[in-house]
């Protein structure tokens, strides 16, 4: 590896065993263009709520209250924060949705709304619960029941109950709305999927001894960004460092011999991507080739264990048994997995359903979940690899294909 091929670091000369891993890696910075897909129309976010609607009156509920968020995205197109002031919407189980916001944010909200709805504001010595409550109550919707989506926070529950606002959880509404994506979020997901893995491809070679996760970090985001992903996160682990899930505090840096793991992911139209890479800068140990090997058959018991109509759970389950046959765990102990097989993803970059002991929620089509069986051995290392999978009739897709071995992480 040249010091140009590095970021113009430089380093020593590169052993047969980096050589090999520079060589797998490679790729051209700039390769074929990445092209994004289509935004989420006005008309499939109008087929969502109609959805939504249907399982309302099904459950007997009058209305359901999402609050600024990815919910509120997949439903009106406004992207919005969640601070102290709370903008929301109401959407009644017949007609159209109510959005409230502070009067100062108006105009900022009616940018990002895609959908017919009545806005109504508020200043900041009014309140936004008695003004939902009089929206309510003026279409004899406040005696409820109005469901309230599972991440509304509490303030903006107890200000509508204090008004005398029927309410109570929205029976897995939004949940069931938001669990099955479309072919055009799936879209969305594959091109963030797509951008993810050149970015890999292009920040892999670069990488170089005495490196810190952050210089790692940038490289990676750069590479994103200029494919069209907004950079949702980048977490890279070194050495020791590899074997807590989320890593650790204590100064890491490229070393020869000791793992490389990075875990990324970027957005296209608000979809995220989640994928984990990890190799060995230099020449891997025959545990570090082991542990790896194992990690990447569990990721295929995962993808063949996931089949419609299959509880959840019982894919978490087929690849505990296997590592537990090879000496690790039992469950969730270490050495071994101490966390799920996998989340749901879509708009948020962790969703119901998850890939996890005692889930008996069956897989269905459109479904999508990260397939991460990680391996952890505190005090020495991890390695984990991470794709994202999309339910078929025909059963899981691959958004990204694994790596087939420790020397070609990004291939």
């Amino acid at each position: 590896m040249s010091a140009a091929a590095a970021g113009a670091i430089a380093v020593d000369p590169l052993s047969a065993g980096r050589a090999a891993w520079a060589g797998a890696a490679a790729a051209p910075a700039s390769g074929p263009a990445i092209a994004l897909p289509p935004p989420i129309t006005a008309a499939e976010r109008l087929q969502r709520v109609a959805k939504a609607q249907a399982l309302m009156r099904a459950a007997g509920l009058k209305a359901i209250l999402v609050e600024a968020g990815s919910s509120l995205v997949y439903f009106t197109g406004i992207d919005w924060w969640r601070s102290e002031r709370l903008t929301a919407a109401v959407i009644p189980a017949d007609g159209e949705a109510l959005v409230v916001t502070p009067a100062f944010e108006e105009p900022s909200v009616r940018e990002s709304l895609a959908i017919p709805a009545q806005v109504r504001v508020w200043n900041e010595h009014e309140s936004p619960h008695a003004l939902i409550a009089d929206w309510l109550r003026a279409r004899r919707l406040d005696g409820g029941p109005v469901g309230v989506e599972d991440t509304v926070r509490f303030f903006a529950f107890d200000g509508l109950a204090k008004r005398g606002v029927a309410t109570r959880d929205d029976a897995g509404v939004v949940r069931a709305c938001r669990v099955v994506k479309s072919p055009a979020e799936i879209a969305l997901m594959q091109a963030a999927s797509d951008i993810t893995i050149a970015a890999y491809r292009e920040t892999g070679p670069q990488v170089a001894r005495g490196m810190t996760p952050r210089d790692i970090g940038r490289i990676m985001s750069a590479a994103m960004a200029k494919r069209g992903g907004s950079t949702q996160f980048t977490l890279i682990l070194l050495g020791e460092a590899s074997a807590y899930p989320h890593g650790s505090g204590k100064p890491q840096e490229v070393r020869d011999g000791e793992v490389v793991l990075m875990d990324c992911g970027c957005t296209v139209e608000g979809y995220q991507s989640d994928i984990s890479r990890t190799m060995v800068y230099g020449d891997a140990t025959k545990a570090q080739r082991a542990v790896w090997d194992l990690v990447r058959r569990g990721q295929q018991i995962a993808f063949e264990t996931a089949r419609i109509g299959t509880p959840a759970g019982q894919v978490d389950d087929a690849v505990r048994a296997a590592y537990e046959a090879a000496g690790y765990g039992p469950g969730y102990k270490l050495p071994g997995t101490s966390h799920r097989t996998g989340h749901g993803i879509g708009l948020d970059g962790h969703e119901p359903v998850n890939l996890v002991h005692g889930e008996s929620t069956p897989l269905a089509a459109g479904m999508c979940f990260s397939d991460e069986p990680g391996i952890y051995i505190p005090g020495r290392f991890g390695v984990r690899l991470e794709d994202c999978i999309h339910m078929t009739a025909a059963g899981p897709k691959w958004f990204s294909v694994p790596p087939a071995s420790i020397d070609q992480p990004f291939a």
